[in-house]
């Protein structure tokens, strides 16, 4: 890692990490599971491998975006990389707070249809490499309303890098609409969005698609390279953080509006995907007080 390329900007009221940019040159520090209290993107410069996230594995080459949200588990298995990271707390942006303004919740970011990465194209390679380069330059000489541009330079790099995975994805899904299955699985991701407070087993949904279960699983497992169950849990467990993030909800309460009347269980189930108590997740990741702008 390049000392001279390492800049980090901390929160001056909690002490904790705001921003942190740095290059990659060779050695990959990602090769171990990593579970972080802060929103990551990887840019994979040069090198390729395979990259495990959730529930899934998926190959990557160079000129790679990598989007992963606090507590994602992720490893980027390959011998060597040349890489741009940027690190970003909830507290020095948060991107439910500001989707209207740059959408890539749900894209970038908590997407689990997708993989957690994007193609960068040669024209964003030119638009985020200045990006990238304008915050270092930020980070390097602070000077007036360093936070708000610092803010306004990853609002650039977010909605960059969302336009060009929806515009991928799109591409994607109009090679396979010709078939009928992708119209099952678009139900069943808007039953998920509906049901997944109340409904958490897989058979509820071969249910409401009257489809046999043994159908359905080979459909999800073969399009989203993951199990209906997970899919599920993810939904859920991607709810839990932002109710611990954005509000100053009980445990209870949130295990309660999840569907779960065992405040434990929600609790071990959360852990065992997570890694990571929900307590411990809103310790380190925080939640968004009232009088936060």
């Amino acid at each position: 890692m390049m000392a001279n390329s390492d800049y980090t900007l901390i929160d001056s009221k909690t002490g904790n990490l705001a921003l942190k940019i740095y290059s990659i040159k060779k050695d990959n520090p990602f090769n171990e599971v990593q579970r972080l209290s802060y929103y990551s993107l990887i840019w994979i410069k040069k090198g390729g491998g395979i990259a495990k996230s959730d529930f899934a594995e998926h190959g990557f080459g160079e000129n790679t975006l990598f989007s992963f949200s606090p507590y994602q588990p992720f490893t980027l298995d390959a011998p060597d990389l040349e890489a741009e990271v940027i690190h970003f707390h909830p507290d020095f942006f948060c991107i439910h707070k500001h989707q209207k303004e740059v959408a890539c919740d749900g894209v970038l970011f908590n997407n689990i249809y997708n993989p957690p990465m994007v193609k960068i194209d040669m024209d964003s390679i030119v638009k985020l490499g200045m990006v990238v380069d304008q915050m270092r330059g930020e980070m390097q000489q602070p000077e007036l309303a360093q936070y708000e541009l610092l803010v306004s330079y990853l609002k650039i790099f977010l909605i960059t890098a969302s336009r060009l995975k929806n515009e991928q994805r799109e591409e994607i899904e109009g090679k396979v609409n010709q078939n009928e299955e992708p119209f099952v699985l678009q139900k069943l991701k808007d039953y998920i969005n509906q049901h997944y407070k109340t409904k958490h087993s897989a058979s509820d949904y071969a249910d409401m698609l009257t489809i046999s279960p043994k159908a359905l699983a080979k459909l999800t497992k073969s399009y989203f390279n993951k199990t209906l169950t997970d899919l599920i849990s993810e939904r859920i467990i991607i709810e839990a953080k932002r109710e611990l993030y954005l509000t100053d909800k009980t445990v209870k309460e949130i295990a309660y509006e999840l569907g779960y009347d065992d405040e434990y269980y929600f609790s071990r189930f959360f852990k065992k995907k997570a890694e990571v108590s929900p307590l411990i997740y809103r310790k380190n990741v925080g939640f968004a007080k009232a009088t936060m702008a």
